[in-house]
């Protein structure tokens, strides 16, 4: 599902070329992304509400072995009370789910990763991907986190809330969003300078397991960029924020992360202010890549 999303992202641009309303520049990322205006939108899809209509009313999933292990999870969601904190996202939440479905769900705020953590500990329900399943999980990612190791990219995901459903062995994974309300990223503005690679050290993963993710980085080595003089950013280089949850919980303090991506000028209060590399997949140019180098 990410994968699809991802492209669909990129091909975004040409698709709406004949709606230019629908390109917006975007002062909190510094770019132009791609957005239908709020009086276009003709349905709106709640995840947490289509969890509890789900449960409520389970005939409303097919009778496959994938939607028996989604109906399943939401139970021990919800006899979790967690149904304010997680929701099903993805084929599912728009009545697409079918036999070959994966299961896409999203948690929010730390009791939700909390809830959703306690979840894929689960085994009854959920299991880890491990031993040859490995290399399921690894073709899976490799097709768009290109350039990391069997073993690197390995340990990255490892991190994440992904596996296998006990019963049909489906795909499931969880993307960990911001709390309702969550202010970090207010009155937060940025400026593209350019395009930069570089080899960094995470110093602080703390806002990183959540998307938007927001990591600490101090910059080692810059290995491509089209600024001038790119030695004198990357010592000021703060931050790496990125917009794919592909790269959300993957990293943690003490990491050395390859990182190619935006450089941007960031503005904002707090401790926001600085220079820093955004991951983005509004991009129909480039692919943006964050990973481990060992």
């Amino acid at each position: 599902m990410l994968t699809d999303w991802f492209e669909a992202l990129e091909a975004a641009f040409g698709i709406l070329a004949d709606r230019p309303e629908c390109y917006i520049y975007s002062p909190a990322v510094g770019c132009v992304i791609t957005g239908v205006p709020r009086e276009d939108i003709a349905t709106h899809y709640s995840c947490r509400q289509t969890l509890a209509a789900l449960h409520q009313a389970p005939h409303l999933l097919e009778a496959t072995a994938v939607s028996k292990d989604l109906h399943a999870i939401i139970n021990w969601i919800v006899a979790a009370g967690a149904t304010d904190v997680i929701g099903v996202t993805g084929s599912f939440l728009v009545g697409a789910g079918n036999a070959r479905s994966d299961i896409d769900l999203v948690c929010y705020g730390p009791r939700g990763y909390e809830a959703a953590q306690a979840l894929f500990a689960e085994r009854t329900l959920i299991r880890p991907y491990e031993g040859e399943t490995l290399t399921r999980l690894y073709v899976r990612r490799a097709k768009y986190m290109v350039g990391g190791s069997f073993d690197a990219l390995m340990r990255q995901e490892a991190r994440k809330l992904q596996g296998l459903t006990a019963g049909a062995g489906a795909h499931i994974n969880c993307e960990p969003l911001r709390a309702d309300g969550d202010k970090t990223f207010a009155g937060v503005v940025a400026k593209e300078v350019g395009a930069i690679s570089v080899i960094a050290r995470i110093t602080d993963h703390s806002e990183g397991l959540v998307t938007p993710a927001l990591y600490r980085v101090e910059v080692d080595t810059v290995t491509e960029s089209t600024v001038d003089e790119p030695s004198v950013f990357a010592r000021r280089i703060t931050h790496l924020r990125s917009y794919l949850g592909a790269y959300t919980g993957a990293f943690r303090t003490g990491d050395v992360v390859y990182v190619s991506g935006r450089l941007v000028h960031i503005q904002g209060p707090d401790a926001h202010n600085g220079f820093g590399i955004e991951l983005t997949p509004w991009s129909a140019a480039e692919s943006f890549l964050a990973n481990l180098t060992r």
